[in-house]
Parts: C-alpha cells; structure tokens; sequence
C-alpha cells in the first residue's frame, strides 16, 4: 500500500532530520578495521597469564584472602586488558593501495566518500551496464 502525501512529507523531513543531526550514526566507517597478529598474540599471553592469576587466588581463597582476592582482581583485570588489546585495530595501517591496472581506480568507489554516496555510485554503474 503506498503512503500518502502526508506520510511521505513526515518521512522525507525525518530522514533530513536525521541526516543532519545523526550524521555519525548513518554514517559508515571511514575503512576496514585491520587487526595486528602482534597485537593478538601478545593480547591472548596477557589472557593467558590473567587467567592463570585466577586460578592462583582462588588457590590461594583459604589460605590468605587478602592475596587470593587481590591475585583474582588483578587476574581479570589482566584478561580484560588483553582481550581488549587483541581487539583494537591498529591506527593509521591501512591495506596496501593496488596499482591501478585499466582503470580500475577511476571506476571505483571513492574511500573517503560517505555511505549513501558509494551506494549511488554502484547503482549509477549498474544502470549504466557496468559491473
């Protein structure tokens, strides 16, 4: 069932609303996240030696609490840090750009354009024939 003049009034003027004011959240990223095997490594040893804290203060519960709840803070803290250490994409590495063989640079989507904008793009192309 289409919508009626009114209706498609209020969603035009929601949808520039939005734009306006939630660019951030219609927006995409600005390019793919890149994770570092350092980075995962070293994250997944910190885990590890967290983990292993743990189980040192719940070893140590009965014998003396104090240690036992400190080795256990420190542990998870230790494996939050390192699951978050593996998690964060590297800053300022991006793919490496491919040399442009037959033009496939120009035909491409622009990397700093925003969503809706490569959106048109591939569906201008489409129109057009292209792939």
């Amino acid at each position: 069932m289409p919508l009626s003049e009114q209706e498609q009034r209020l969603l035009d003027e929601m949808e520039r609303h939005l734009m306006q004011n939630d660019a951030d959240v219609v927006s995409a990223p600005a390019g793919p996240q890149v994770l570092s095997y350092r980075n995962l490594i070293i994250g997944a040893l910190v885990v590890l030696g967290g983990l292993g804290a743990v189980i040192a203060g719940i070893a140590l519960w009965r014998t003396s609490l104090p240690l036992g709840l400190t080795l256990g803070v420190v542990g998870f803290a230790a494996m939050l840090g390192g699951v978050i250490l593996a998690l964060t994409p590297v800053k300022g590495s991006a793919p490496a750009a491919r040399p442009s063989g037959s033009g496939q640079a120009s035909r491409g989507p622009r990397p700093n354009a925003s969503f809706m904008d490569r959106m048109n793009e591939r569906w201008e192309r489409r129109q057009n024939g292209e792939q």
